[in-house]
């Protein structure tokens, strides 16, 4: 919140406010935000320096029950009152810190994020990175699913999935996105335009500013809110608050909201493409007069982006879902290559503005199944190794890539097709992780074997529903 600096400020906000309730809040090591609350009463000057206790063998992938006090240091800094509590409260988003050492804690992921940024300060390259994400999501009306030893299935549905064109709907008023074509028709065919719109609301009563809504291309309620450029571990703090603005919005009408990649088979997916430029004493150093517009410290933190993508995508692209989303043939930015205007490459450069402030690259494999923290200090920490190596990205992918000869489509190289393969590339390529302890050796094997043993194996053990269909009567 605006103006909040100091524990003695949050301290007045919340005599001002009559805060009844504090919501601590940080996040897990997967990407969830996690909370505990406090009554008002609980909250002194010292909070903020001592933290408060808890236990954290029960956070996904943190410490061992025999290690497990933790403690939350508030960020005074990030204050803000909830929007959709029946009691008033004001949130505060944690560090996480070792009780006996007051260390900060090497698996938080806020903390990786800061000390990536101290990182691009401290190696001169630059003072700040911006970011800006473009989230998408679905929302929708019902979602049912479950897998046991005998059976498994999903249902989802939305009163605007093309699906119920149909369905006894009494009545059924028939405007409904075909496939592939919610981008963007005006209401009533988007019928959730007013819901995106009390979103955007929230959103700037939280001090988050709003460039644009809309609907996506998919069926059955697809749609992206585009937060204006921040930096890393303000834009990080700032999509935690915009899943929680979308999911309980949404909520208040009857309604739920999925950030999976791939949740409709046959239509698109959803996608993160994010913005990002390095600045440095007020001036943008992607700008320049190369190709696109481009500096050439920009072509090299793309060479960076480029080369090292294949691991980066264990962060970005997190999920097995998240590979049901980039595959080849279907706009999916699955190529490793640059371009002005090819949309399958997996780094675009905007044209939208020529301007200085305006000039950036899009990487556009991540996803909002991302832990933000992390997925944003990998992206960073591979552009500056570019930079720091003078890493050649190559020449621009500039054709459309169905147009290709066979030969010469074959020499474009592609993102992983799963992600055990994205994280047996991340454990072939991590030192530029590592590089000023923004990331540790620790964190890299739990990631490797959290995802592992929780998600590939976990769905490696399952039969589909498609096997049935394709192998019931051999």
């Amino acid at each position: 919140m605006t103006g909040m600096n100091t524990p003695k400020d949050v301290l007045a906000l919340m005599e001002k406010e009559k805060v009844e309730i504090v919501d601590l809040r940080f996040m897990d090591f997967p990407g969830l935000w996690q909370h505990f609350s406090v009554p008002a009463s609980e909250i002194d000057e010292d909070s903020f320096t001592d933290g408060l206790g808890f236990d954290g063998s029960s956070i996904r992938g943190w410490q061992a029950i025999n290690e497990s006090d933790m403690i939350v240091k508030p960020v005074p800094t990030s204050a803000f009152i909830d929007p959709f509590t029946q009691h008033k409260t004001l949130v505060l988003i944690c560090n996480i810190a070792d009780p006996l050492t007051g260390e900060d804690y090497t698996r938080d992921p806020r903390n990786i994020a800061r000390k990536a940024e101290k990182y691009i300060t401290s190696s001169g390259i630059a003072d700040v990175a911006y970011y800006g994400p473009e989230a998408e999501f679905f929302i929708l009306d019902d979602i049912r699913f479950d897998q046991n030893e005998h059976e498994g299935y999903y249902f989802i549905d939305s009163v605007e999935g093309r699906w119920n064109t149909g369905r006894a709907e009494g009545p059924n008023l028939g405007y409904k996105p075909r496939y592939k074509e919610g981008y963007f028709p005006v209401p009533p065919t988007d019928s959730i335009n007013d819901i995106r719109s009390e979103m955007v609301l929230y959103m700037q009563a939280l001090g988050i500013p709003v460039e644009a809504h809309h609907h996506e291309v998919a069926t059955g309620g697809q749609s992206e809110i585009d937060m204006r450029f921040a930096p890393l571990v303000e834009m990080a703090d700032n999509m935690l608050k915009y899943k929680y603005i979308v999911k309980n919005t949404a909520k208040k009408y009857g309604k739920t909201v999925t950030f999976m990649p791939k949740p409709l088979w046959n239509d698109n997916g959803s996608g993160m493409h994010t913005h990002l430029s390095l600045w440095k004493d007020g001036k943008n150093l992607f700008f320049g007069d190369g190709y696109a517009g481009l500096s050439e410290t920009a072509m090299y933190a793309i060479g960076g982006i480029l080369k090292h993508a294949p691991a980066l995508l264990a962060f970005t692209n997190p999920t097995t879902n998240s590979y049901k989303r980039l595959v080849p043939g279907f706009e999916a930015p699955v190529n490793l290559a640059y371009s002005r205007r090819n949309r399958s490459a997996a780094v675009r450069i905007p044209m939208y503005s020529q301007s200085e402030k305006a000039k950036r690259f899009e990487f556009r494999c991540p996803d909002p199944s991302s832990n933000p923290y992390l997925g944003f200090a990998a992206m960073l920490m591979a552009a500056v190794d570019g930079i720091k190596n003078k890493i050649n990205p190559g020449d621009p992918l500039d054709k459309d890539i169905y147009d290709l000869p066979p030969e010469e489509a074959a020499k474009v190289e592609k993102t992983p097709a799963s992600l055990r393969a994205a994280l047996e590339a991340l454990e072939r390529d991590h030192d530029f992780l590592l590089q000023g302890d923004v990331f540790t050796e620790d964190v890299i094997e739990t990631w490797i074997d959290y995802k592992l043993n929780n998600e590939v194996l976990a769905l490696d053990l399952r039969p589909h529903p498609w096997e049935f269909a394709l192998y019931y009567d051999i």
